[in-house]
């Protein structure tokens, strides 16, 4: 590399230094350069990530609204109760004349007569009642 510069600086009719310092300018440059290209990618992530941001909080913020309005909607209409059966992940549906009490957060081995009656035995395999 010192011969390069050397020959570089005698065909410019420079200094060795000047040279030297020419190309370290220059890698000076393109490093700035790219920190620059690689803070404006950043940006427009920040600013991607941002928007997704507020998106999710107002998201959020309905479901929370929705969720405080669901149990004033059960006092005025028919209820009508979903139930999971843990065992096979199936959901049975029931409707009932009689207002309903809001579902427990989670289900206790007591919380079995909220099951619906056509939900399988846990123990058994539940069987297609679907013709191929």
């Amino acid at each position: 590399m010192q011969k390069q510069k050397l020959a570089l600086a005698r065909q410019l009719n420079l200094r060795a230094r000047q040279v030297e310092v020419w190309f370290q300018n220059r890698r000076a440059r393109t490093k700035l350069k790219q920190t620059e290209v690689d803070c404006e990618h950043l940006k427009r992530c920040c600013e991607t990530l941002t928007g997704e941001n507020r998106r999710l909080h107002k998201e959020l913020a309905e479901l929370r609204a929705l969720k405080a309005v669901r149990p004033l909607l059960h006092m005025h209409l028919p209820a009508t109760t979903l139930s999971m059966c843990p065992s096979c992940e199936r959901v049975a549906s029931t409707s009932s004349a009689a207002p309903a009490a809001p579902a427990p957060a989670s289900p206790s081995p007591a919380a079995g007569a909220g099951i619906a009656a056509s939900a399988p035995d846990p123990d058994q395999r539940p069987s297609s009642s679907f013709a191929a």
